[in-house]
């Protein structure tokens, strides 16, 4: 289990960026944060509260749902990267793996994870390689890969996701819900290959989740966010033991177990967005 985050050079900071889209309405409201060089770093908060939408920003994804950066920077290995497109991104090394295991479904594993290296200029020795490399971190992927990814389940397309993303030798990977949809234990799989990719080959990561029991567990550093806004910053562990965290996203308080149902949300709104 990790604990601190490390103490590295910061690899990506969003500084106070707002979010409007079809130019009215406003999505997020002055985000700030920052993931570290080698990092697992977790963006926190329920359905709406803008945790892919800060994706699509950091991955310049906004504009094809009318979306854009009106505020604010994003800033990449020191450079402003918000009006830069999605390919040159990718060619930085940021890559987003999208919410909903997202795979070409007519062709097999293999050929998915192959289209991550369209961008490589490095050589078929080199592709093969890495290939290799997802396999042995995802051995149920060479079991399958010459299967149809559509006739696949719904773990081993988020596995194929992740793999094809790495088979572009990223530096950070932007991964939005990867808990959604997989039974418990194909999480805990999923979240235990995120923490050996970070400390085995140096992959970043800002990873968006409503499961925030087990990303506070993997990650560093986490981030809430609550209506378009960060609520609340820290380390994983220590957001791991806030009251608050274990109320109202735990489920657990002073009192035992709770519902949500039996939290007015109005509380925290007033308590945190004051």
């Amino acid at each position: 289990m990790l604990d601190a985050a490390p103490t590295k050079d910061t690899l990506l900071e969003v500084n106070n960026i707002e979010v409007i889209y079809n130019h009215v309405i406003l999505v997020l409201k002055g985000v700030s944060l920052s993931v570290p060089k080698g990092g697992i770093t977790a963006l926190l908060g329920g359905n709406g509260a803008g945790k892919t939408t800060t994706l699509k920003a950091i991955s310049n994804l906004l504009h094809s749902e009318r979306g854009e950066v009106t505020k604010g920077s994003i800033v990449y290995n020191s450079e402003v990267v918000q009006h830069l497109n999605p390919a040159d991104l990718v060619k930085r090394g940021v890559i987003q793996v999208m919410e909903g295991r997202h795979c070409f479904e007519h062709l097999t594993v293999e050929e998915n994870l192959l289209t991550g290296a369209y961008t490589r200029r490095d050589g078929r020795g080199a592709v093969d390689a890495d290939l290799e490399k997802v396999y042995s971190y995802f051995p149920r992927l060479k079991e399958r890969r010459r299967s149809q990814a559509g006739y696949t389940s719904g773990g081993e397309q988020q596995m194929t996701a992740i793999g094809r993303a790495l088979m572009s030798k990223p530096e950070m990977i932007l991964l939005d819900e990867p808990s959604m949809g997989l039974a418990p234990q194909l999480v805990e799989e999923i979240f235990a290959i995120v923490k050996n990719l970070n400390e085995k080959e140096g992959v970043s990561f800002l990873l968006a989740e409503q499961n925030t029991n087990v990303a506070l567990r993997f990650a560093h550093t986490g981030y809430i966010l609550e209506n378009g806004r960060v609520v609340m910053e820290g380390k994983a562990a220590e957001l791991r033991e806030n009251p608050d965290v274990k109320e109202f996203y735990l489920g657990v308080s002073d009192a035992g177990r709770k519902s949500f149902r039996d939290v007015r949300s109005y509380r925290r709104r007033k308590r945190w967005l004051a």
